[in-house]
């Protein structure tokens, strides 16, 4: 699938606002992902200007509170510069996207082992929907940046955009300001075992 090759994580966009008709195909791809059971766990929030600014501002603190007080990543450290970074490419990125689980439970929560097993599903069913996104943002010209490093900021962004389940990630989007060439991959045999 063409998209799946030329599909590329750009951290540079330009300063170009993206059309709702644009939006809307994106999603859309996102919302015919399959999904476990059927549940369709996701939950999407588009943000724009000042609200997309918020964002930034909330993870800024909450990045600040993670550096300081190392609350829930105190082995991750080494990536709290990469996080800071990542929420500068948000500020300059046109949308921003946030995924959320509204059935997801708490990173501190204790849960059975069937509702491991369901939160395991369901984050499997979101990282498609995300992947469609990708995929068909790729289509449309419009460049991505799939974020995770939100967890640094965890607390601070789920009681912000969140009230009621989890923020699973976020995906930047705008118009590529950088054609990025691919990164490196591990060789087939390396990943791949025949049995």
């Amino acid at each position: 699938m063409k998209e799946i090759l030329e599909r590329r994580s750009i951290r540079k966009y330009e300063n170009k606002a993206l059309s709702l008709d644009l939006l809307k195909k994106i999603i859309g791809a996102a919302l015919k992902a399959p999904s476990a059971k059927n549940r369709q766990p996701w939950k999407f929030i588009v943000l724009v200007s000042e609200e997309k600014d918020k964002f930034v501002q909330v993870m800024r603190q909450g990045i600040e509170r993670e550096r300081v007080t190392k609350v829930l990543l105190p082995n991750s450290s080494n990536y709290i510069s990469a996080a800071k970074h990542t929420a500068a490419i948000i500020e300059q990125a046109p949308v921003l996207i946030v995924v959320c689980n509204p059935s997801g439970h708490s990173l501190y929560e204790d849960l059975t082992p069937e509702e491991k097993i369901y939160e395991r599903a369901d984050m499997q069913s979101i990282g498609a929907a995300i992947q469609n996104m990708l995929l068909e943002a790729t289509s449309l010209g419009i460049g991505t940046l799939w974020i995770c490093d939100t967890y640094f900021a965890y607390d601070d962004l789920k009681d912000y955009f969140c009230d009621k389940g989890e923020i699973i990630a976020a995906v930047a989007l705008g118009y590529p300001a950088e054609h990025p060439s691919e990164r490196p991959r591990k060789d087939f045999d390396e990943v791949v075992e025949f049995q």
